[in-house]
């Protein structure tokens, strides 16, 4: 695969996977909870092991690549930002709008 193909292969992971703790109320999307609905703190839990997920397919993919960059504290500020933006529109679904019941 190509590092361009594998460039956007991340982002769609890091989309779907940011998107995942909005769209249903099962943990993770598999496992099932008493508490219906999950509570904010759940999915933002979520959030957070979903973002080192997708960070783990980048580097997966960075090793195959060839040498791994070494990263500061920089570059987990601009990847969990973009991570928080990548999770807009399932907030917003779930959050902003209103849903029939």
């Amino acid at each position: 695969m190509s590092q361009t193909a594998s460039v956007w292969v991340v982002l769609v992971v890091a989309l779907l996977a940011a998107n995942l703790p909005f769209f249903n109320d099962r943990l993770f999307g598999a496992i099932p909870l008493q508490v219906h609905p999950k509570s904010l703190a759940i999915r933002l839990a979520e959030l957070v092991v979903m973002y080192f997920v997708a960070g783990g397919v980048g580097l997966l993919f960075e090793r195959r690549a060839g040498q791994i960059a070494p990263q500061g504290w920089e570059f987990y500020a601009v990847t969990g930002a973009l991570f928080i933006v990548l999770a807009f529109p399932g907030f917003t679904w779930r959050y902003l709008m209103k849903h029939r019941h």
